[in-house]
């Protein structure tokens, strides 16, 4: 059973939150709080695996409440939901260690989906933060940087930039997992960053990432 903490602002999206993920089998609603703060003030009376928090709160943010939430326990995961369009500032947040990031846009089952994949210890970006995320690194880059990946790297960094696991990124390379994991290490230290999403948004930053 995966239990949930939600914060948002709007009684209505909290009611219908927990209406949606209640109605699933392995998603149990734990409690709901109306702001960041109010959030933070009730975690330690609940043990919740996933935290959905929207992201433009009064008090403290989501993005804030993220932070605090890692600093709290580390394994609680993040899930920040946006009713707004996608900010430079939000997908800066990505760097921060939040788990997942969606448009509140999205059906139920995409979002039991998200929720699912975060709480298995994957990051999750959906489709119109991904989108964002192309977008900007699009843009012309202030300062240039060379980062040497290999050619093997660099299919290993595309592949890690959609949804697939380790051991499929194996399967299309036609090498094992151990050897996918390896190349996974050596682009966490070129990047400096320490995990697949942060990877990701890096090499999004940096042009490395060819996605059309």
């Amino acid at each position: 059973m995966i239990k949930i903490l939600i914060a948002d602002d709007h009684q209505v999206v909290r009611h219908g939150l927990k209406l949606a993920l209640n109605l699933e089998e392995d998603i149990e609603v734990l409690a709901d709080a109306s702001n960041g703060a109010e959030l933070i003030f009730i975690l330690p009376n609940y043990a919740p695996d996933v935290v959905l928090l929207d992201w433009k709160m009064p008090r403290l943010d989501g993005l804030e409440t993220a932070k605090k939430i890692k600093e709290i326990n580390p394994a609680v995961k993040t899930l920040l939901l946006t009713g707004a369009p996608v900010e430079d500032s939000a997908l800066d947040a990505l760097d921060k260690g939040v788990d997942g990031f969606v448009h509140k846009n999205i059906s139920p089952a995409v979002l039991c989906h998200a929720i699912r994949e975060v709480a298995s210890g994957r990051r999750f970006l959906g489709p119109e933060i991904s989108q964002a995320l192309i977008d900007r690194s699009r843009k012309p880059a202030e300062t240039a940087k060379t980062v040497p990946l290999s050619d093997r790297e660099q299919e290993v960094l595309e592949l890690m930039a959609t949804s697939v696991t380790y051991q499929e990124i194996a399967d299309q390379l036609m090498i094992s997992e151990t050897t996918v994991r390896t190349y996974v290490k050596r682009i966490f230290s070129k990047l400096n960053q320490p995990n697949r999403t942060q990877a990701v948004v890096e090499g999004l930053k940096l042009g490395l990432i060819k996605i059309n």
